[in-house]
């Protein structure tokens, strides 16, 4: 009867080599060659990561910036902040928005926080302007009346989160910043 002869490949070969080495130094001293399969593994997977984050920050990302701020409405239910968020696509395809979280300050004081979930998309290789409007109850502009009769004005600070769905990335978040002052009309600025 013939001999059956054991085909090697490098892959075989490479896996006899390590697991040799890693054979002889487990007999010798077994915590330094399980330290060092360990050591050697990690040095591969933080390759794999720089190299990956390199390739990632050379993508194009869009771009977005905070225009206007204004109240929007004043009815007998409260005041309508309305931010106007102008958005760039350097993409030729249209990009889902996910969400934009949205949070107003005043007087240093959280006055209002929320979210609109799933706004729409915005076009490919264009400049997109978003309102965001931000619904403040009477409730809360009472409390604000020490800030408003000190200057008759109201100081305000927005911070928005749009999260935008990248390919290949995934979800990706904008963060914006913004304050400025809303001044408030006085008898003299309506007659």
């Amino acid at each position: 009867m013939g001999r059956v002869q054991a085909i090697k490949s490098p892959l075989s070969s490479c896996h006899f080599f390590l697991r040799s080495k890693y054979l002889r130094l487990s007999r010798d001293q077994p915590h330094r060659a399980s330290a060092q399969l360990s050591l050697s593994m990690a040095g591969l997977i933080d390759k794999a990561k720089n190299f990956v984050a390199e390739k990632i920050a050379d993508v194009p990302k869009p771009e977005a910036s905070v225009q206007d701020v204004d109240v929007k409405a004043f009815g007998l239910d409260g005041m309508t902040y309305n931010a106007k968020v102008g958005v760039k696509n350097p993409y030729s395809h249209s990009l889902p928005i996910c969400e934009i979280s949205y949070t107003l300050k005043s007087a240093g004081r959280v006055i209002l926080s929320g979210n609109m979930p799933d706004p729409g998309s915005f076009p490919g290789k264009e400049t997109t302007i978003l309102e965001v409007p931000m619904k403040v109850p009477h409730s809360i502009i009472v409390n604000l009346v020490r800030d408003i009769a000190a200057d008759w004005d109201i100081d305000y600070e927005v911070d928005l989160g749009l999260t935008i769905d990248l390919p290949i990335i995934g979800n990706f978040t904008i963060p914006l910043h913004t304050k400025g002052e809303y001044r408030l009309p006085t008898l003299k600025d309506m007659f």
